[in-house]
């Protein structure tokens, strides 16, 4: 599938459905060109908000644990992505953490065509993984999973589905999931986020901490943990992205998107960087503090909705006290994590 073979009246029926109520009657998928189609388009801009959060996750020092064993005694080093749709998520941490530190991925939709995309595209570009589809035996078995992949099923989810997922997350050495970044989705996968710690599950990103989430607390029910993703610098002069955009009715600069990282921190990561089970990683250190969504920026001094280990809160940087940092919040160019200290919301930088 390229942009010249693209179905055009697909995506504008991909397009409706998505933004009416359709697509929690079944599986939305009719054929295998729906799925070529989307994961062109609206998968490939999935996929960067991925490229986000992988992003991050590299930044803080981190990769996925070794894990517990399965029943053949071998860490588990497997990937499910549940609910794969055209299996962009599950690929693209494939790609960022490199084939050869998994040992399979498996594939699981509601959708039989899903999982047949997501298959054959998976055999294709890692041929030398175990790439299959999940069978109920090891949907409903007790063995752990190395890595639990989910993206963007939030508001697909049935009663039914909601106590499997749980099951699942149970089981997982490692949870990555991205949803969209609306109010109802995020505070939604923060409260996931609550039911998780209780099964043992550390919270990696996007928060700087692992005590309550700080957001669901009484009286930030207006807030919402969210964050944009920055597509790649080429696409605006791309004239198919751009008829894309024009005929989805979609900004292409706008990707808010929220996240979940968690793992059990049960031993070293894979690529040995954190030997010693008592050493702090990187995100764990203290007086760390994450901006939730975007700054807002006056003449002198800028604002911003901040989380850190004592909860969430709206503090002003000064201009005279961070030139530099005033600056990059300011571009755009401020990384996630910052060390500062305030005290009466203002922020002390360190």
């Amino acid at each position: 599938m390229n942009w010249e073979t693209l179905d055009w009246e697909i995506l504008d029926r991909l397009r409706e459905t998505f933004l009416s109520d359709a697509k929690s009657a079944g599986p939305y998928w009719h054929t295998i060109t729906d799925l070529e189609c989307y994961n062109l388009t609206y998968g490939e801009r999935i996929g960067w908000k991925w490229d986000a959060v992988l992003a991050e996750l590299q930044l803080r020092g981190w990769t996925p644990p070794a894990g517990a064993t399965a029943a053949g005694g071998e860490p588990c080093r497997s990937i499910l992505d549940w609910g794969c749709g055209s299996g962009v998520a599950g690929r693209r941490v494939l790609d960022f953490f490199g084939p050869a530190t998994f040992t399979a991925l498996r594939v699981h939709d509601h959708s039989e065509l899903a999982m047949d995309f997501a298959e054959h595209h998976g055999r294709k570009q890692y041929p030398q993984l175990d790439v299959s589809r999940a069978d109920l035996r090891f949907l409903r078995g007790s063995d752990p999973i190395g890595v639990l992949v989910l993206s963007h099923v939030l508001n697909e989810l049935d009663e039914i589905a909601r106590a499997e997922l749980a099951e699942l997350c149970a089981r997982a050495q490692t949870i990555l999931w991205v949803e969209p970044g609306t109010h109802e989705v995020s505070r939604a996968l923060g409260g996931w986020r609550e039911k998780l710690r209780a099964t043992g599950l550390q919270a990696v990103a996007p928060c700087p901490h692992n005590a309550a989430c700080g957001v669901l607390a009484a009286g930030n029910e207006r807030h919402w943990c969210h964050f944009f993703a920055s597509p790649p610098a080429s696409l605006y002069a791309d004239s198919d992205w751009v008829k894309f955009g024009q005929r989805a009715g979609i900004d292409l600069r706008s990707l808010p998107y929220s996240f979940l990282a968690m793992d059990r921190n049960v031993g070293p990561s894979l690529d040995d960087a954190r030997p010693g089970a008592d050493k702090p990683r990187p995100y764990e250190e203290p007086q760390l503090s994450r901006i939730l969504g975007e700054p807002r920026h006056y003449k002198g001094y800028a604002k911003v909705f901040a989380c850190d280990a004592g909860g969430v809160t709206e503090l002003m940087l000064q201009k005279r006290d961070a030139p530099e940092l005033f600056k990059a919040l300011k571009q755009g160019t401020a990384p996630t994590l910052h060390r500062w200290t305030h005290a009466n919301g203002r922020i002390n930088p360190l």
